[in-house]
């Protein structure tokens, strides 16, 4: 059979919606400045779907140091792989604040975090060592899981009694094996905002010899005392072994880091291949997030800011009775029952009728008829976009239970 025959035969779980969802369901466009509020096919609408968790991505001196840096720098320097002519004294003033920040002896820049943890776990591991890791990791957790040729042990999402059988049957493979065992969990769950066991997996520790590697990307700038994640809000950043967080959410920018151990981070350097056979981070982007760092460091107003419309909304929505599972943190689930179609109709009327946008989750992301409204709340959000959200999501509940969204998926040109 053709290849690529076979593929168009058997579409993937969401490609198969692609002609009626592309450019409205899904690749949306959303225009005009970063914000509570932007323009989507025309229209002014309140924002839940955007990464921007402190407002850094629109804020005047950020804004100012991305411009002046583009125009200092150009987007080429530096050129080549930090390991071969791309280094720079701005690139390690980075991560020396970056690891004074999260608590570490030191840190290493990553070009991206999707392609940065994978490289990172297939660097730490080989076939004797054994994974143990969360059901609900990240894809990019997933995709590094699967490059290891070694045991993989799944555990029940967030359950320390799976845990405690995982890591016990790891402790006898390692012992076979003359491996080591290397825990992946995260310290906030990004569709569903449970912070990760951090603290019940520590104590583990003092039973079983095994090294902690937590992917902190939504606790990174909003959780803890200083903002250095859901380790510090669990007591337990230092028992972390490799912390990992992107610059994506918090710092609303591109790259990722992890920080640790000296001896461990230098021996990263010299062993993940997405950096050593990558071009440098480029210049704009390192002065950027020096300054985005630097403002999320001195400003604890916003992420205090940030918790107060958190707070606002989640509260908001539990008070009228709505499901938002477990969260702990700022990822605000809302779950609610229907099928895909209804998932998709449900969204078309919150954006059309209500001017809301945010994000829909559907199989085989979430079980067969659930449906997951999933928002992200910022520090630039305001008390009237709350109110006007907690109305909306009010009245297509009604609807939804109502019968109102059955029927095919509504095409939209665009």
């Amino acid at each position: 059979m053709d290849l690529f025959q076979k593929l168009l035969e058997n579409k993937s779980p969401l490609g198969q919606y692609a002609d009626k969802a592309h450019g409205y369901y899904t690749f949306p466009k959303l225009e005009g400045d970063l914000g509570g509020r932007m323009t989507f096919m025309g229209k002014e609408m309140i924002v839940w779907s955007v990464n921007n968790y402190l407002g850094l991505g629109n804020h005047p001196e950020v804004r100012k140091v991305d411009e002046e840096a583009a125009r200092d720098w150009g987007l080429a320097y530096p050129m080549g792989s930090r390991m071969m002519s791309g280094e720079s004294k701005y690139h390690e003033e980075l991560e020396n604040n970056l690891a004074e920040f999260v608590q570490k002896e030191t840190a290493m820049l990553l070009n991206f975090g999707y392609q940065g943890i994978m490289s990172v776990i297939d660097a730490l591991v080989d076939r004797r060592d054994v994974l143990v890791y969360d059901k609900d990791d990240h894809a990019c957790i997933y995709d590094g899981v699967r490059m290891h040729i070694g045991k993989r042990l799944p555990f029940e999402h967030n359950d320390i009694d799976s845990f405690a059988k995982q890591i016990a049957k790891a402790q006898v493979i390692a012992e076979e094996t003359g491996g080591g065992i290397l825990v992946v969990t995260e310290g906030v769950f990004g569709m569903r905002g449970e912070q990760g066991i951090l603290k019940e997996i520590v104590e583990f520790k003092k039973q079983y010899n095994f090294r902690l590697l937590v992917d902190d990307a939504h606790g990174f700038g909003t959780l803890g005392a200083t903002g250095a994640g859901a380790g510090e809000e669990q007591g337990v950043q230092d028992d972390i072994d490799i912390y990992f967080s992107t610059f994506a959410k918090s710092m609303a920018s591109i790259g990722a880091f992890i920080a640790g151990d000296k001896e461990i981070i230098n021996y990263l350097k010299y062993s993940v291949r997405s950096q050593i056979f990558a071009k440098s981070l480029p210049m704009p982007f390192v002065i950027g997030n020096l300054k985005r760092l630097e403002l999320l460091r001195k400003n604890p107003q916003l992420k205090d800011k940030l918790w107060e419309n958190v707070n606002l909304l989640q509260s908001g929505l539990k008070d009228a009775g709505f499901d938002l599972g477990d969260t702990s943190s700022c990822v605000t689930p809302v779950y609610m029952n229907g099928s895909v179609s209804e998932a998709t109709n449900l969204i078309h009327d919150m954006r059309q009728e209500f001017n809301i946008f945010c994000s829909v989750v559907i199989y085989p992301v979430i079980p067969k008829g659930m449906i997951l409204l999933r928002l992200i709340p910022t520090a630039v959000h305001t008390e009237q976009d709350v109110k006007e959200t907690l109305a909306a999501f009010s009245a297509i509940r009604g609807k939804l239970e109502a019968g109102a969204y059955k029927g095919e998926m509504k095409s939209v040109a665009v």
